[in-house]
């Protein structure tokens, strides 16, 4: 993460249980939380977020994929640390938005495919309303507009997995699937799942 990024002034991302909003106001008055209401689910504390910068692995991850090696990394996002003025790491409280890096590893390592497991089986627009609509495929300019708009993907939820699929994109990546664990096998043989690609 860069030191200077302006997301260390401004806590966004949701960690921990769910709290009523009593128990919230409680812990922000006792112990100087910040709180916000996430996503109609609850309240919950919210901690910074930077965007990540590099992952520090990336030599080893590339070793491993070209001996065959299936590689399971930036688990959680991954631990998040900063580089101090002579280049050294050192760790800070925040959190590595996991959707954030696995983009980053996928434009790292050049996939020609990044694939997002979640809790639905594809994106929906205007989610939890009566005008929700699931997308079987959308563009990387319509998914851009979407985001946009503002009213279709919830903060914490959907909206940093799109924002996650806009970056891989926009840095070459071929094609994004969002969809759920039981599905990714029929998602990637193009039978379910959200698909995003460039324009």
């Amino acid at each position: 993460m860069d030191r200077d990024d302006p997301a260390f002034q401004n806590p966004t991302k949701p960690i921990g249980s769910f709290m009523d909003e009593a128990e919230a106001l409680r812990r922000k008055e006792q112990e100087g939380w910040d709180v916000v209401e996430d996503a109609g689910r609850g309240w919950r504390r919210v901690v910074p977020s930077p965007l990540p910068k590099r992952v520090v692995e990336l030599d080893a991850v590339k070793t491993l994929l070209g001996s065959g090696a299936i590689v399971i990394t930036v688990g959680g996002g991954g631990i998040p640390v900063v580089a101090d003025e002579q280049g050294h790491l050192k760790g800070v409280a925040a959190v590595i938005d996991k959707d954030f890096a696995s983009s980053l590893l996928a434009t790292s390592i050049n996939a020609d495919l990044f694939l997002i497991s979640t809790a639905v089986e594809k994106v929906a627009l205007n989610f939890g309303t009566p005008d929700e609509r699931w997308v079987d495929h959308m563009t990387l300019s319509e998914a851009r507009r979407y985001l946009e708009e503002g009213v279709h993907f919830k903060k914490g939820s959907m909206e940093p997995k799109i924002r996650a699929v806009l970056w891989f994109l926009e840095n070459g990546g071929k094609e994004a699937i969002i969809t759920n664990p039981e599905n990714i096998e029929r998602a990637l043989a193009g039978e379910t799942g959200t698909h995003i690609t460039p324009d």
